[in-house]
């Protein structure tokens, strides 16, 4: 199934679900601190959600979505299929990407990409389920007793698993968080700070973690 088969079940989803304001955004927020006046590109900006709240800071922000109806929903974005990034070398101050990257095949070009497109000095934010939750097999299983506990997975091999997503499901790519770093540093992003959040819902889970944020800066 494609992610443009996807546009309502993406809409419905982040209009009842408030863990995009309360947590996801504030996170991509905290770790990006966006500047006035920089120019910001949204790597699947969806209808726009995070972009909107990027601009609230006073920063110019654009986007890329895969799904035509979603980035006409943003404004100011691009349809296009992630990598590549269909936009000039030298060109934003900053790219952010929110809850996508899990879902995109080919990880080390996405690094690759947004480098290039990055000016010297640019950041790049992004927000992901932390590879603990995306590892095959990783799930919280409920003992006899009723206590709820962690199975880990293939945290170690990369991977793929598909889960639902309203009538039908969508893919996660797996990778260990030192598969994520080194593949950043590779291409010359440079680690300036990582955030490890757990579960914003599952107390009995707040042991786990759930989100990942980083912001590397580019020392190419």
């Amino acid at each position: 199934m494609s992610w443009t088969d996807l546009t309502s079940w993406w809409l419905d989803e982040i209009a009842t679900d408030p863990a995009y304001e309360e947590v996801v955004t504030p996170l991509l927020l905290d770790v990006l601190e966006p500047q006035a006046g920089k120019l910001y590109l949204d790597l699947g900006c969806g209808e726009g959600r995070v972009m909107r709240a990027v601009a609230e800071a006073g920063a110019v922000v654009h986007g890329i979505d895969l799904s035509y109806d979603l980035a006409a929903r943003a404004r100011n974005a691009l349809v296009a299929r992630l990598p590549p990034i269909p936009i000039r070398d030298d060109a934003y101050d900053g790219l952010f990407s929110v809850l996508v990257l899990e879902h995109i095949e080919d990880h080390a070009r996405f690094f690759a990409e947004a480098a290039r497109v990055s000016r010297r000095g640019g950041v790049l934010a992004v927000v992901v389920n932390h590879p603990v939750w995306t590892a095959p097999g990783s799930t919280p299983i409920t003992d006899v007793d009723g206590e709820v506990l962690w199975r880990p997975g293939s945290y170690f091999s990369s991977g793929l698993s598909e889960e639902p997503a309203g009538e039908t499901t969508v893919m996660f790519h797996h990778r260990s968080l030192s598969e994520l770093l080194n593949s950043a540093a590779r291409v010359g992003w440079s680690l300036q700070r990582m955030i490890e959040m757990p579960h914003h819902d599952l107390e009995v889970q707040s042991g786990i973690p759930r989100l990942l944020a980083c912001r590397w800066a580019l020392i190419r």
